[in-house]
């Protein structure tokens, strides 16, 4: 038994028997899952879909299974009660026992920790983000990149994955000749810029595309500068690389205050004399082809992407003009990771709007690295949607401009701050301005990450700094109530329970049911890569949670109860704090 996934154990000793059955064969899958806690702990419902496809009776079958579930030595019938249920529904319940043994093996971080290696095993994974554009402000629509892709991180890292965070960075485009060409025009001197220097350059660009807009001719001085650039021209590269060191420093800022954590800058520059490879091994694979003086690839067997759709949408690998694009230096970095990492899986982070090239990415890279007998990585593109206003327009501010990161993350400390001291005044200065970057930043990152990712989710500051709800200050809240009582009971959450009686009521119970999900919770988050699971699980627990603490006294309880209520309160506060910490999000001592 696997003590701390029991759902997947189950999973595992159900097909086993299956296996073992002349009625069962293959194709037969157990689907079990997190029950109707009504009817159990877990459900086995793939027998009735078997037992359709293949025209037998799904309770026979169900019964046939049971009888082998309880021949099956590895299964601890005597802790663990089956039952079936309608047509052939197995359900699976946890006795109090079991769910105290559970309590006892995992105490804490490190327990978890330790179990959770096994998830991913070691395997080498590369995480491409929060891949922000040089020479241009975060705004609010950089949040979910830097958020989305921490917490990804952290959960693959958690689960055993041997991780790398490459900040592919957009620091080799087009954008650097307009930048260049306006910067000459007014004289700029990049060093004496001062603290502001981000704004400014971005300020500049927006003036040269305006100017180019109003003075057609410039557009070919920009593009005259970036030939430069791209050929080595000293001063050029001089001016890019102060460019590219005060892009740095301006979002190395922002990941210090939302605890981004990145490996390595491996930005399109980095690529640039790695192209010509690209092109010349999917030429040489009869991949890639001239088409309108352009290098492409065709996906034929993809109708949007076929050659004879209504609208041909090839994927240029080399512009008409000979200049590379997005996608030759992310076919050279797919290459580079597999080669140089020896990534078994790249995931990359980006919004919705990119799916498409993200599709024709992939099936470039699976059709060369196959043809060329590369080692095929695992690809995986994470998007997401909008956030939105309370007019469920993109959020802005009232004047319509994007709104910066910066200031949102401004804001959000303010709001926090003007919360935790109404709640408690009496708490000193430095304490309340510490508490209220934890809760501030905290909140927004848990409002992003608490919405499925894949779709839009609407801003509101009221709902996120709530103490109330699917909130960061609710869990957080949760979290500071059970260091109270650990601060008054003068309790070690670390200590054995030595004196404990086995948990008893039901709300007791309850508690102890959910805290055993919370294995399943991390596989199930790392499956599709969707944190908004995750935090579903911890609001959930503290709920139960809360029913347990208002109904279950435990300063007045005698010792050998009053044991086992400290014991779940020690793991509800490990697992909050856990889940919490593999979101980013820092849990106060006290609020």
């Amino acid at each position: 038994m696997n003590w701390f996934n029991p759902l997947q154990s189950l999973d595992r000793l159900v097909f086993d028997c299956a296996q073992r059955l002349d009625a069962f064969d293959g194709t037969f899958c157990p689907q079990l899952r997190i029950a109707d806690p009504r009817f159990g702990d877990y459900q086995a419902n793939g027998v009735l879909a078997f037992a359709k496809a293949n025209k037998q009776n799904p309770r026979a079958l169900a019964e046939s299974l049971v009888t082998a579930l309880g021949e099956e030595a590895a299964f601890p019938s005597e802790q663990i009660q089956v039952s079936i249920a309608g047509p052939g529904f197995i359900n699976f319940k946890l006795d109090a026992e079991f769910l105290w043994q559970w309590i006892l093996r995992f105490r804490q971080r490190t327990d978890f920790e330790q179990a959770a290696a096994s998830i991913q095993n070691g395997a080498k994974v590369v995480i491409d983000y929060p891949s922000a554009n040089t020479a241009k402000q975060a705004h609010i629509g950089h949040l979910r990149p830097m958020v989305i892709g921490q917490a990804i991180a952290r959960l693959l890292a958690f689960s055993g994955a041997d991780l790398i965070r490459d900040n592919h960075i957009g620091d080799w485009g087009t954008n650097f000749g307009t930048l260049i060409m306006q910067i000459k025009r007014d004289g700029i001197a990049l060093n004496q810029l001062g603290e502001n220097g981000l704004a400014q350059l971005d300020a500049l660009y927006k003036k040269g595309s305006q100017s180019e807009i109003d003075h057609p001719e410039l557009r070919e001085q920009s593009r005259q500068e970036l030939v430069r650039l791209q050929n080595g021209d000293p001063e050029n590269t001089a001016l890019w690389q102060t460019i590219v060191a005060i892009s740095n420093t301006a979002f190395a800022k922002l990941f210090d205050q939302l605890g981004v954590e990145v490996d390595y800058n491996l930005g399109e520059s980095f690529y640039r004399d790695k192209v010509d490879r690209v092109y010349q091994e999917l030429l040489d694979l009869d991949l890639a082809e001239t088409s309108d003086e352009a290098l492409v690839v065709w996906h034929d067997e993809v109708k949007k992407f076929a050659r004879d759709s209504e609208r041909p949408y090839p994927f240029t690998i080399r512009k008409r003009d000979g200049a590379s694009n997005y996608a030759s230096t992310d076919l050279a970095t797919a290459l580079y990771r597999t080669e140089h990492f020896k990534a078994d899986q790249i995931i990359y982070l980006t919004d919705a709007r990119q799916q498409d090239h993200f599709e024709q990415l992939f099936l470039t890279v699976d059709k060369w690295f196959q043809r060329a007998q590369y080692p095929v990585p695992k690809l995986q593109h994470v998007w997401w949607g909008t956030i939105l206003g309370a007019d469920k327009k993109p959020f802005k501010t009232k004047s319509g401009e994007t709104i910066k990161l910066q200031a949102l993350l401004d804001e959000a400390v303010q709001r926090a701050y003007a919360v935790v001291s109404e709640k408690n005044p009496d708490l000193d200065e430095a304490h309340r301005q510490s508490i209220a970057r934890s809760v501030g930043i905290g909140a927004l990152k848990y409002a992003d990450l608490s919405s499925n990712r894949t779709q839009d989710y609407v801003f509101d500051w009221d709902r996120l700094l709530s103490f109330e709800g699917n909130t960061a200050p609710y869990l957080m809240y949760a979290v500071v109530r059970i260091n109270s009582i650990f601060r008054k009971l003068q309790y070690d959450p670390k200590q054995a329970p030595t004196s404990a009686t086995t948990i008893e009521t039901e709300e007791e119970l309850l508690l102890a049911r959910k805290l055993i999900q919370f294995s399943d919770t991390l596989e199930r988050s790392l499956k599709d890569l969707r944190p908004h699971i995750l935090c579903t699980y911890l609001y959930e627990l503290a709920v139960a949670y809360s029913s347990f603490y208002n109904t279950n006294p435990i300063a007045k309880a005698e010792p050998s109860i009053q044991a086992r209520r400290l014991a779940l309160c020690a793991r509800t506060r490990t697992i909050l704090t856990l889940g919490l910490d593999l979101l980013g999000i820092d849990a106060p001592e006290q609020m």
